[in-house]
């Protein structure tokens, strides 16, 4: 997911995409723990996703005030 991608969601969207893509990450590592996953770099990108959703959703805290 890229920035303005992330830009053009409304604040309630990005919460809800920080918690789906917590428990997808979760998830990921669960599987990754059982058995090996195909592409492990995907749970490196679903951790920079959801870096990427805390900082703009922080950016939108701190400009509204």
């Amino acid at each position: 997911m890229k920035m303005s991608e992330i830009r053009e969601l409304s604040t309630p969207e990005i919460k809800e995409r920080i918690i789906d893509q917590s428990e997808y990450l979760n998830k990921l590592k669960l599987s990754h723990a059982i058995s090996p996953l195909e592409n492990p770099l995907k749970i490196g990108d679903t951790k920079k996703d959801i870096a990427r959703l805390k900082t703009e959703l922080q950016y939108r805290i701190i400009n509204n005030k």
